[in-house]
């Protein structure tokens, strides 16, 4: 009868250790798996269903032209005729988007809003692809970048490409204060 509480009690008592770094390895490698490009998937199914496909995947949450409410759930993805549904804004707050994934965002003809909110994996290159972007030049109204630590003044230039960004929220981040 006792034998519940003295296992709890070894569980407890038994050293904290920290995980293995092997843990650490395996979750950046499913992100970069999550952040793979399918491009016969972008053809079959179209630039904005694929986009928002892999933004939901990663965590990331979109709204549709047209809509008021934000989309983050991957298995509620709205069905209905190809092209019907075309990406407004990314709110990519905390999620797993990482360069590799990018090119899924060169299709988007009617984005003009994208937040980046402690996003660990966004870096100064994720903001010049960003930049090269032909669509997303004449159609993105509005970009914060807030509390990316990898994001530094290079990163931020980059963005002169845009035509008309009115906000972009770039606070000091640990990767500007480096020299």
């Amino acid at each position: 009868m006792n034998l519940l509480p003295k296992a709890a009690q070894l569980i407890l008592a038994a050293p904290k250790t920290a995980p293995p770094q092997n843990c650490r390895q395996f979750w950046g490698w499913l992100n970069a798996v999550f952040n793979k490009v399918d491009y016969e998937r972008i053809k079959a199914v179209g630039p904005d269903r694929a986009a928002a496909e892999w933004l939901l995947r990663c965590g990331a949450k979109v709204r549709y032209q047209g809509f008021d409410r934000w989309q983050h759930d991957y298995n509620a993805l709205p069905t209905g005729p190809l092209g019907r549904y075309k990406i407004q804004a990314i709110d990519a707050a905390e999620s797993c988007i990482m360069f590799r994934g990018f090119d899924h965002l060169d299709g988007l003809e009617h984005l003009q809003e994208i937040k980046f909110n402690k996003n660990i994996y966004i870096e100064d290159v994720c903001l010049e692809r960003l930049s090269k972007i032909e669509n997303l030049q004449s159609s993105l109204r509005r970009m914060e970048v807030v509390s990316c630590g990898n994001v530094t003044d290079r990163g931020i230039l980059a963005l002169h490409h845009f035509a008309y960004v009115p906000l972009l929220l770039a606070p000091l981040t640990p990767a500007n204060l480096r020299t």
